[in-house]
């Protein structure tokens, strides 16, 4: 059986589902007088106190044991989370990489005290974490990673670079995929994961100013930084295996197909009015949504996996190798919409949150693995290379 065969249609329980009511009344009151391209942003929007208000009504770490102060809920719960913060553009880049990748390794790999240490806050919306794997001259090649962390009597001496590092100028910790032994030549063999305190001295965070004016985009250097010997998460040499899996949460979640859906909504409020309808416009809205549909039905299917313990890394290469081709057609699609008007009664506001979405998609699939090398993992994984 080939890992998408093991993939069924998956309904999200009803006690999952039932989460949605207090999140949208949550949302509407939040969000109502925030303008759709500031909301567009959801992805990187940092809110400190949005992230904290989470925390406090138990909606940060849903998938976490009590014990660490999760809520001890199965995947489908955070689904549900997820899904309505992005559909309403929430701010949830500040708590983003914790709640979603870092706790749940820290859980998986960590020590005792390190699950002790790092979920309660994580949790609380407290602590922020951002991913430290992507490297200048590395690209999508993880396995040609130079970051090295050199063992020494105090620790571990970390020396090298990281990019793309988003928010990390937000953000209290990263953790790090750094090599341990042997050298480039080496590819997997060698690497370890590191918790690297961000504001320990020699570290740098320069953050990047993109194209559309953010500057969540962010560059990383370390300069002789002294970690404790507890910086190390995992064992030793074990860094390939565990970045893998924490790529799978990474990819699979609904975050990988709705980075574009406040401006599909904003245009659907528009050809809904007798100014904006025209019948291309209602084909348009039936592509996109025909294609939305079973996007988000493999999602749910993969989260099941993760439900039942699974690692469907291959199934989650899949869900964001997808879901960035309709995220990047939605823009390209209502653009061209828009433009083959003779009218121009186009709302201000529209054009505002096309113009965002349309500067950042490319990286729609750059961000957790370029397009060719997600391809080149779901062939391996479908027995074809």
């Amino acid at each position: 059986m080939s890992a998408l065969n093991s993939l069924t249609l998956t309904a999200i329980p009803s006690e999952d589902e039932a989460l949605r009511v207090p999140i949208r009344n949550f949302l509407a009151q939040t969000m109502k007088d925030v303008p759709a391209h500031v909301r567009a942003r959801s992805w990187s929007g940092c809110d400190t106190n949005f992230s904290r208000e989470l925390g406090r009504r138990g909606w940060l770490g849903l998938t976490l044991p009590k014990a660490y102060g999760g809520g001890g809920r199965k995947p489908f719960a955070r689904y549900v989370l997820v899904e309505e913060f992005l559909n309403w553009g929430a701010p949830v880049g500040s708590h983003w990489v914790a709640d979603r990748q870092s706790a749940p390794l820290i859980l998986k790999y960590g020590t005792e005290a390190q699950k002790q240490y790092y979920i309660p806050p994580i949790c609380r919306g407290e602590s922020f974490f951002c991913i430290g794997m992507s490297e200048p001259n590395a690209g999508s090649d993880l396995a040609s990673v130079r970051t090295r962390a050199t063992r020494n009597e105090q620790g571990w001496l970390l020396n090298g670079q990281k990019i793309w590092t988003t928010n990390a100028h937000n953000c209290h910790y990263m953790i790090a995929l750094v090599r341990t032994s042997g050298t480039a030549d080496d590819r997997n063999r060698g690497l370890s994961q590191v918790i690297v305190d961000l504001n320990l001295p020699g570290v740098t965070v320069r953050p990047i100013r993109d194209q559309s004016g953010d500057a969540h985009f962010c560059e990383v250097f370390f300069e002789n930084v002294q970690l404790s010997p507890d910086a190390l998460i995992g064992a030793e040499g074990k860094g390939w295996e565990q970045v893998t899996a924490e790529l799978a949460f990474e990819r699979s979640g609904p975050e990988r197909m709705y980075s574009s859906i406040v401006l599909f909504d904003e245009w659907l409020a528009f050809i809904r009015t007798e100014a904006g309808r025209t019948p291309e416009s209602v084909r348009l809205a039936g592509r996109i949504l025909a294609q939305i549909a079973p996007l988000r039905a493999l999602c749910i299917a993969v989260t099941g996996k993760l439900a039942q313990g699974g690692s469907p890394v291959v199934e989650a290469a899949l869900v964001k190798d997808l879901g960035t081709a309709v995220e990047q057609l939605i823009p390209a699609a209502i653009a061209n919409d828009l433009y083959c008007r003779e009218t121009q009664t186009v709302p201000v506001e529209l054009l505002l949150t096309l113009n965002y979405v349309t500067q950042v998609a490319p990286s729609f699939s750059l961000r957790g693995g370029t397009r060719d090398i997600l391809r080149g993992m779901i062939a391996r994984g479908l027995g074809l290379r």
